[in-house]
């Protein structure tokens, strides 16, 4: 399968730049996947498409503000710091720029030298090892310093930065927001599970990777990023449970998916697991516990895209997706939601 079966035309003034105030009043397309039949509706009206029995499968990982502008040291020179990977005694894995200016034993400074640096290693693929230094506690500084990451095809600057984090955001970890569950809140959750939907939560630290493009022309041989995932025996009894009631397992966002679907036995069943996945799934994949996926709107020939249509298909897919564009919804990060069932 190639690479180029995924793509589709999107006019740029259709990418949304900004949320929209009311998070929950984004436009909701609900999708068919058996039929491929469509339906336009809010994502307010989503609890009419649940049933009691049902469970919500949601990533309550948070987005750090992991975005560091400073100063080279000795000079003076701008630079940029982008977190990725706790390494543990203070190192993390990061993206840099100006890279050419950020070798080996650099030092650098943030926030009147609030907070200071030092790259310790440069490692496979052109990212940093750096050894942070600073009073007290990192998040703590990261909060006071720190700018949300927001991914590259967003121009404008985030005016609330809790805008970017789900509101049932929890753990910290990630590098770009689990956008689905953008659209969510608190009294959307409540009314939901008041209707006997359960609501488990699973974490997957969202990492960069999930905007790298597929570059390879068959899909096959892309190499497929790794994210920390964790599930919970709670939540995992819960999927259990639904399962085994004939309740539908329904993912919020593809992290989410992708956490369940990696530690889910070749019967469905689940229990409490934690570790490093780079699950790759596409058209051909069987799915072994989601029955349903609440998403946004996905970058062309992304592995975004190609994990949707492997629930949906992927014609119904590119014909609900060139309907959006039709209808002028908003896409990506803080665009609207889509309903596959």
């Amino acid at each position: 399968m190639k690479t180029k079966d995924f793509d589709y035309d999107l006019p740029q003034e259709l990418i949304a730049q900004t949320p929209i105030e009311r998070r929950d009043a984004s436009r909701l397309l609900v999708l068919n996947k058996e039929t491929g039949e469509r339906e336009h509706r809010h994502f307010y009206d989503l609890p009419e498409y649940l049933h009691p029995g049902d469970c919500l499968i949601l990533n309550n990982s948070r987005v750090l503000p992991a975005r560091l502008l400073g100063q080279r040291l000795p000079g003076g020179g701008a630079c940029e710091v982008l977190l990725l990977i706790d390494r543990g005694d203070k190192v993390w894995e990061c993206l840099v720029r100006p890279g050419k200016k950020m070798r080996l034993g650099t030092h650098l400074t943030f926030g009147n030298g609030e907070l200071t640096a030092e790259v310790v290693e440069e490692v496979e693929g052109g990212n940093r090892l750096v050894r942070f230094h600073y009073e007290g506690i990192f998040l703590e500084v990261l909060e006071r310093l720190g700018k949300m990451p927001l991914p590259p095809y967003i121009k404008e600057e985030l005016q609330d930065q809790e805008r970017y984090q789900t509101v049932y955001s929890k753990v910290n970890g990630s590098a770009a927001a689990p956008t689905a569950g953008l659209h969510f809140t608190k009294d959307l959750l409540d009314k939901i599970g008041e209707m006997g939907v359960g609501i488990g939560y699973v974490t997957l630290h969202v990492g960069l990777g999930t905007f790298r493009p597929v570059k390879e022309d068959e899909i096959t041989e892309h190499e497929m990023h790794s994210e920390y995932c964790v599930i919970s025996q709670e939540t995992a009894d819960l999927i259990n449970a639904t399962r085994k009631n004939g309740g539908r397992v329904i993912c919020v966002g593809t992290t989410s998916c992708r956490t369940i679907e990696s530690w889910a036995a070749e019967d469905g069943s689940m229990r409490a697991s934690a570790g490093w996945t780079d699950i790759f799934i596409y058209p051909g994949y069987r799915f072994k516990v989601m029955d349903c996926l609440i998403t946004n709107f996905h970058l062309p020939e992304s592995t975004l895209i190609m994990l949707v249509s492997a629930l949906a298909g992927r014609e119904n897919i590119l014909d609900a997706y060139r309907e959006a564009v039709q209808k002028r919804y908003r896409f990506f990060s803080f665009g609207d939601a889509m309903l596959i069932h």
